[in-house]
């Protein structure tokens, strides 16, 4: 069973047991639970509901891992034949979330 799921603006793919980064929900403190109910699908062994444009009565419900620090991204900025080089950097803050279960 699995669920798409909008969460801060973004669609993701959850299923129950299994992790996933989100952008940093500053609200959520370490070890509490958070329910989504922006459910856009739901597909149970082959019966799937589309929601029109939520299902309706259905959730996700996860529990808060961590608050985590991304991979660095390197951004380079050059203009050719001017000796103009930038280097900037960059790290993602992100919310670990375990995923409890998908109540339809």
């Amino acid at each position: 069973m699995y669920a798409i799921v909008e969460i801060l603006g973004q669609q993701f793919k959850v299923e129950a047991g299994k992790k996933l980064f989100v952008h940093r929900m500053n609200e959520a403190e370490r070890g509490s639970k958070v329910e989504f109910e922006n459910v856009l699908l739901i597909d149970n062994d082959g019966k799937v509901a589309v929601g029109a444009p939520t299902v309706k009565g259905a959730k996700v419900v996860a529990e808060v891992v961590s608050h985590v620090r991304g991979e660095k991204i390197l951004v380079f900025h050059k203009k050719r034949r001017k000796g103009h080089r930038k280097l900037n950097g960059h790290r993602q803050d992100f919310t670990e979330l375990m995923i409890n279960e998908i109540v339809a």
